[in-house]
């Protein structure tokens, strides 16, 4: 396996080398833009673990507390059901040093070697969604409500940071959620506190904190924080929230300015198709400025509005397949409109007990199956990852909230690539690698052929779709192939942004850049149909 991944980096390598230097026009008319020397290399273990397919789950309720996860983790007294309420009432019942190290205990206990390893081999998990709060970092409660609880969470930081290592280890990454932020993003007691209002909207200082915990976060990734595939910078924003975008753009912007590779991961504020907009507008081939990639997270819940009491499973089930419409007409050119990316970040098997009671002659059972069945499938045929809510509770493994539960009974469904046994990857890299001059060929004259038929007489520059097959077949074969620190069989399941990387490190400029683009898409496709992903 090392020969192989030697020799594909070394064939990527010349592919730049030669294919670029041997092709040099000399303008275009755009603008008179020259091609500038690409910077395209091997995929890294990092990248492979950002760009593939992500399949798994949200930790639940370890450094946001909720009191319906872990009662546990509550006094009986306490007044509330939010993290605050719950750190408060210990605080005043057995004193700070007691409630550090029972905190301390809750965080070091969320996730056994035991557990990891399930994670890993049983529920093929790629990556962890990990929900954590602005009281969580350093020195950064100052005029919060948690200012007077910031002992407690002394070494809260180096916990998360361990917990990620640990996950590396196993060749899972790990999204940093800011579930929590100052002031709150929503009225909800993940939002840190009971108040009731989400006070980040309309409070220039709470924005200007979550701004300085995106930075922080931001750093502490670009400094060697491994395995950390997006920094989320808010969870559920409010629908139609004032000042929700503008801050949008000041976080993507502080995130850039420390590391453009990061992936941002906005939140949809339950208005997905305005946020695709945005994010077109965000993810263009030719920023003004080097920015990150930026991901939308959207999720979806049967269980809360009182339209969906009066559906019953069958219709819900129906239902899964019209969701993520908005991304219609959006995907395929880059070029010409952006690039978009949905996760869906939050997703359960859960339905109201008015809806299973119209369920007639079908078992729960079948019908949890087949809802759990339909999303999978559903967010893997159109998103770049899905996470299951939860994984962790006091009452696991959680019912129809529960990722183990899910997972066991088979209504959570795994990426086609988890089915193929990692023995046989020799095997079919071998016969990707017999097949693909014959499939080069094959694609670049029937691209030719067409655009002769098309437009005859046409100025084109087919050497640049060319380019781009060889690198597209390449990345695939690497993505597939796995490398250090990273199991193989691995698709490049965010290819939207795969896509725009490729381009944006081409190097290529002028009229003809689509032909690259359109080459990278049909190598990749090319080498998943030979392999069977």
């Amino acid at each position: 396996m090392k020969g192989l991944l030697k020799k594909a980096k070394a064939e990527l390598q010349g592919i730049l080398d030669t294919d670029q230097r041997a092709h040099q026009p000399p303008a275009y008319q755009r603008g008179m833009e020259q091609d500038q020397p690409s910077t395209i290399s091997t995929p890294t273990a990092l990248e492979i673990l950002r760009y593939r397919y992500h399949h798994g789950s949200n930790l639940g309720s370890i450094y946001v507390l909720e009191r319906w996860l872990h009662p546990s983790m509550f006094p009986r007294d306490a007044s509330g059901s939010s993290e605050l309420e719950a750190v408060k009432a210990w605080v005043e019942q057995i004193g700070l040093d007691a409630t550090r190290q029972k905190f301390e205990d809750h965080w070091a206990n969320a996730a056994s070697d035991s557990d990891l390893k399930w994670l890993s081999n049983e529920a093929k998990c790629t990556t962890i969604r990990l929900p954590i709060g602005y009281f969580d970092l350093p020195s950064l409660t100052e005029g919060t409500p948690f200012a007077s609880y910031a002992a407690v969470y002394t070494n809260a930081w180096s916990s998360i940071c361990t917990l990620i290592s640990r996950l590396r280890s196993h060749s899972i990454g790990v999204l940093l959620d800011l579930h929590a932020l100052p002031g709150g993003a929503n009225k909800c007691e993940h939002s840190g506190t009971n108040s009731g209002v989400s006070r980040l909207w309309s409070s220039s200082s709470h924005r200007d904190l979550g701004t300085r915990c995106c930075r922080f976060v931001a750093e502490q990734v670009a400094h060697g924080l491994d395995g950390v595939v997006g920094v989320q910078i808010v969870n559920e924003a409010e629908w139609e929230s004032e000042q929700m975008y503008e801050w949008y753009d000041d976080c993507i912007s502080v995130i850039s300015s420390v590391d453009t590779s990061i992936p941002v991961i906005i939140s949809d504020g339950w208005d997905l198709r305005k946020a695709v907009e945005y994010c077109l507008k965000k993810n263009v081939a030719y920023p003004a400025q080097p920015t990150c990639p930026v991901v939308i997270d959207t999720h979806y819940y049967w269980a809360f509005s009182d339209a969906d009491k009066t559906k019953s499973p069958q219709q819900i089930i129906g239902e899964v397949d019209t969701k993520l419409t908005e991304l219609d007409g959006k995907e395929g050119s880059v070029i010409d409109r952006g690039a978009v990316q949905v996760w869906v970040g939050e997703y359960s098997c859960v339905l109201t007990e008015e809806s299973w009671s119209k369920s007639g002659d079908a078992t729960k059972e079948d019908l949890v199956k087949q809802f759990g069945n339909a999303q999978s499938d559903k967010y893997q045929a159109r998103a770049g990852g899905g996470f299951f809510w939860t994984w962790k509770m006091d009452w696991f493994p959680g019912g129809e909230w529960g990722f183990a539960a899910q997972i066991s009974n088979n209504a959570l469904t795994p990426p086609s690539t988890s089915q193929i046994d990692p023995s046989s990857v020799p095997h079919l890299l071998q016969k990707a690698n017999h097949h693909r001059d014959h499939r080069m060929y094959y694609a670049v004259d029937q691209h030719v052929a067409y655009w002769d038929h098309l437009a005859p007489n046409t100025p084109c520059e087919h050497w640049r779709y060319e380019n781009g097959w060889r690198v597209g077949y390449q990345d695939a074969l690497i993505f597939f192939q796995g490398t250090a620190g990273v199991n193989s069989v691995n698709q490049i399941g965010n290819l939207e942004l795969w896509v725009m990387k490729r381009i944006r490190e081409s190097g290529f400029r002028g009229n003809f850049v689509w032909e690259f683009e359109q080459g990278v898409r049909r190598g990749i496709q090319d080498f998943e149909s030979i392999v069977g992903v």
